[in-house]
């Protein structure tokens, strides 16, 4: 859980210096999302060390919330970004944030997953598909790096409400794997 948190912290981390140079709502959409899912293992590992399958429990819902805000308030921003355009700058480093989440999400995925597996933990395992998909997700911003690339400026909000989307079909599946 520990290294989960350190590698989405430090993807979140490289991803805000990128977004301070490049103003990407793709990126943003997808760094608010990396430090939300960094921050979902604190209550993972509170319930682990407790031994409490009900805490697992809400802590998998506090998973969810997690997930569920983050595309709230990127949905949120890409809107702001339709009716406020602004030109898209460093395009290379932007792609690259969109390779180093792509990198840190399927790590902090492949650390979970392995973890869920041998603890039996469906919020775990949730977790680590959770950050699988994200990493695809993190793909989405080297699209928008391209395109904005080729002269279509419209094409960054577009891809962060797209990211969106994403995120709350995740978040859907992370509930249900929850739940059920």
């Amino acid at each position: 859980m520990l290294l989960s948190f350190l590698v989405l912290g430090a993807t979140a981390g490289l991803q805000v210096i990128v977004f301070v140079l490049s103003g990407s709502i793709a990126l943003l959409a997808d760094l608010i999302h990396n430090g939300g899912d960094a921050l979902t293992a604190v209550p993972l590992a509170v319930a682990f060390l407790l031994r409490s399958p009900r805490a697992e429990k809400y802590a998998g819902y506090f998973v969810v919330a997690a997930i569920f805000i983050s595309a709230c308030v990127a949905f949120g921003e890409s809107i702001d970004r339709l009716i406020n355009p602004q030109q898209l700058t460093h395009l290379w480093a932007l792609a690259g944030a969109g390779a180093v989440g792509f990198l840190g999400n399927e790590s902090a995925a492949m650390i979970r997953l392995r973890a869920g597996r041998r603890l039996a933990s469906p919020a775990l395992i949730a977790d680590g598909n959770h950050a699988r998909a994200d990493g695809i997700v993190s793909l989405a911003v080297i699209a928008s790096a391209f395109f904005v690339a080729l002269g279509i400026q419209i094409a960054d909000p577009l891809i962060g409400m797209a990211v969106t989307a994403l995120i709350l079909r995740i978040t859907w599946h992370s509930y249900m794997t929850v739940r059920g």
